[in-house]
């Protein structure tokens, strides 16, 4: 049986080092698909943390190099991995707002990891293993790793402790997303996600290897999973980190042709979003007469106003959401096209200050919207 555990371990790390690469370059390359350069960072650091680091030094400590130190160390990469992975959860909730408590939290348990982890004797190798070959451990059966009680328990109250923050969020994310569908595979992934967990605490306890093997190989498995989603639709990220609450559209003249409301603000009143409107609306009509340097985002505390003009046909369109990026602004600029095409009549029409505007003639805009806006509806 450790047989074929030992040819599953070599080959999922081989796949592995291969879709960590193939991830970094297509997220390298694509990184304006996934709508915040801070969530695509902290993906790349989770690929090149789990997929390069952390699962080289599992393997080597295993199948090529038993060393109690480097197990030590993989252990202290693998949460290092898990801390920027509940970041991630945390920016997926809520955007830039890490949760004090859990965050809290993880420093206390890491640091009591690191004390337990790094005094003496807290964990023991049984190393009593023949090499079959100049390199490898085939039987890696006779590798094993023993923790005592003090260490056992930090690290099994620290990885509950986890799973149920990932689980808690994954929820979260689930019922506050715009989309069931895409999240509804994150829900089940982060449920997946626990087996690993499971095993690991299971091996640490029960001192079976079979365990071991078991949570790098269901990690695998996870890790696979959520690589491909990022390179198939990185959406999800743009769907869950940003959000789009309203949309205005003004004519030169100041007045209000349209607007759509996708949903309220949860963080700030109405009358403060609307009177960082009015304020810049002076600074915005001023732009149709002054063609140089441009505003184009206004920005609040926790919001950005963005703004794209057509001076040619005399309006502008106001974007609120919490965070510019390059993605909403190439949603915004195929907006601001489709409506000039097809209100061009319209919009000529009103071109004289002095002719009375009707906004029923823009009653279609929805649509326009919905097209262009699909991705956060």
């Amino acid at each position: 049986m450790y047989e074929l555990f030992f040819i599953l371990l070599v080959i999922g790390y081989i796949f592995t080092l291969i879709m960590s690469m193939f991830s970094i370059y297509s997220i390298s390359i694509h990184y304006a698909d996934y709508g915040t350069k801070l969530m695509t960072i902290l993906n790349l650091l989770t690929i090149i943390i789990t997929g390069f680091i952390y699962s080289t030094m599992y393997f080597f400590s295993i199948a090529i190099y038993p060393s109690v130190l480097l197990w030590k160390l993989t252990i202290v990469i693998g949460f290092l991995s898990l801390g920027n992975l509940g970041l991630i959860y945390a920016f997926l909730n809520e955007y830039k707002k890490i949760p004090i408590v859990s965050f809290l939290c993880y420093t206390t348990f890491f640091g009591f990891l690191i004390g337990f982890l790094f005094s003496f004797d807290s964990i023991q190798l049984n190393d009593n293993s023949t090499r079959s070959s100049t390199y490898l451990i085939t039987d890696i059966s006779n590798i094993n790793y023993v923790f005592n009680e003090g260490i056992a328990l930090i690290i099994t109250i620290f990885l509950i402790l986890i799973g149920a923050y990932f689980l808690y969020f994954s929820f979260k994310i689930y019922t506050n997303s715009r989309n069931k569908q895409l999240t509804k595979w994150f829900t089940i992934n982060t449920a997946f996600f626990c087996l690993p967990i499971l095993m690991c605490i299971l091996y640490i306890h029960l001192r079976s290897p079979i365990f071991r093997e078991l949570h790098i190989i269901f990690l695998w498995v996870n890790y696979f999973s959520v690589a491909y989603m990022l390179i198939k639709k990185p959406e999800m990220l743009l769907v869950l980190t940003n959000k789009i609450y309203n949309i205005n559209i003004y004519h030169k003249s100041g007045i209000l042709l349209w607007a759509y409301q996708f949903e309220k603000v949860k963080s700030i009143s109405d009358s403060a979003i609307w009177g960082n409107i009015l304020i810049g609306l002076n600074h915005i009509l001023s732009e149709f007469i002054d063609k140089k340097d441009k505003i184009d985002v206004m920005k609040t505390e926790t919001l950005d106003i963005v703004v794209n003009y057509n001076v040619d046909y005399g309006f502008a369109v106001l974007v609120i959401t919490n965070q510019k990026n390059d993605i909403l602004q190439k949603f915004l600029n195929n907006f601001t096209d489709d409506f000039k095409q097809k209100y061009e009549n319209e919009l000529n029409e009103i071109q004289d200050l002095n002719k009375i505007i009707d906004i029923s003639d823009f009653k279609d805009t929805k649509e326009i919207i919905e097209k262009n806006f699909k991705a956060y509806f």
